[in-house]
């Protein structure tokens, strides 16, 4: 909302409201003018208050986010003292209470835990037939022959690195000759 200030040829020309005298129009238009000369100075020395605040803030190290914080914090105590506030705490509190001690929250809560136990268990004896699996898998021949053929490829390849003296040998430890294989991958 602006002010805006009095144009003493407009206020001249338009009548005067009656009731009022001459003498009594002038006397108002005149404190009129005074109290509009005295808000704008208030507006310059809000304005000078307001700047020397931010500097003082700037100064102390205090950001805009620090107000807002501080904002935020006291609005959300203002909340939690309210009235409104305590008294929908109360009634959930009494829902809460009446809820955990029905029959029904009893039944559901323990049919709960039993399937979570019998769920414990069942991944419990899948983990154990799986891992008796893996255990079964690699004793199995064919894993053993793999096994093997995998320790025979990193030998040679470690091999030919040791043997190497630049480093630029073929992984093979053969040189240039194709590496043989014997094994029916």
């Amino acid at each position: 909302m602006t002010d805006v200030p009095v144009d003493s040829a407009a206020a001249a020309r338009t009548p005067a409201p009656e009731g009022l005298t001459l003498a009594e129009e002038e006397e108002l238009r005149s404190e009129l003018a005074k109290v509009e000369e005295e808000i704008g100075t208030l507006r310059q020395v809000l304005a000078a208050k307001e700047r020397h605040c931010g500097e003082l803030k700037r100064k102390l190290g205090l950001t805009p986010l620090d107000g807002l914080k501080q904002n935020l914090s006291k609005s959300w105590h203002d909340v939690q003292v309210s009235n409104a506030y305590l008294s929908a705490s109360s009634t959930l509190e009494d829902w809460n209470e009446k809820l955990t001690q029905s029959e029904a929250y009893k039944k559901t809560q323990e049919t709960l835990s039993q399937a979570g136990q019998k769920t414990s268990a069942a991944l419990s004896n899948e983990g154990s037939v799986i891992s008796r699996k893996l255990g079964d898998m690699r004793n199995s021949a064919t894993f053993k022959s793999f096994e093997d053929r995998v320790g025979t490829i990193k030998s040679r390849v470690v091999g030919s690195r040791e043997n190497s003296t630049d480093g630029l040998h073929s992984p093979s430890g053969a040189g240039d000759k194709p590496p043989q294989d014997n094994a029916p991958f």
